[in-house]
């Protein structure tokens, strides 16, 4: 049991060249639509958005198992949404999940997200990073 009893781990090995792999089952729900920017529709998609946290998080001590984590979270929070989601709301649900995580994935995720256009403008999210996390504590 993986994702808090939600999916299967299993270990497998191929037949024909011995190589081992991982795969995952999970329930197949019912299917989670984000509405974009154009207004078109388009379902959600786990691996994407994975993918593009994926670069911010270049370098930095996460995981591939925290990116999953991070995932699970985000799109549990678009299903508990009363109505489909937006790719902004997808967006700033990546946020809220990426500043627990780690505050530079997080700087570099909402540089993009965001479009900052100078530094007045990674100050200013700096400033609201420090205002909503705890100081780190010192051994």
């Amino acid at each position: 049991m993986s994702d808090e009893g939600a999916a299967i781990r299993r270990r497998r090995e191929c037949l024909g060249c011995g190589h081992r792999f991982t795969t995952f089952e999970r329930v197949e729900e019912q299917p989670l639509w984000v509405i974009k920017r154009s207004g078109q529709r388009e379902p959600f998609d786990r691996a994407k958005l994975i993918a593009g946290v994926q670069a911010a998080c270049k370098n930095r001590p996460v995981t591939d198992g925290m990116l999953r984590e991070l995932a699970s979270g985000v799109e549990e929070s678009l299903r508990a949404a009363p109505s489909e989601s937006t790719t902004q709301q997808v967006g700033m649900a990546v946020l809220e999940q990426l500043k627990r995580l780690d505050d530079v994935s997080y700087l570099r995720f909402a540089s993009v997200y965001k479009d900052f256009e100078d530094a007045g403008d990674f100050q200013r999210e700096v400033g609201l990073l420090i205002k909503t996390t705890e100081p780190k504590r010192r051994a």
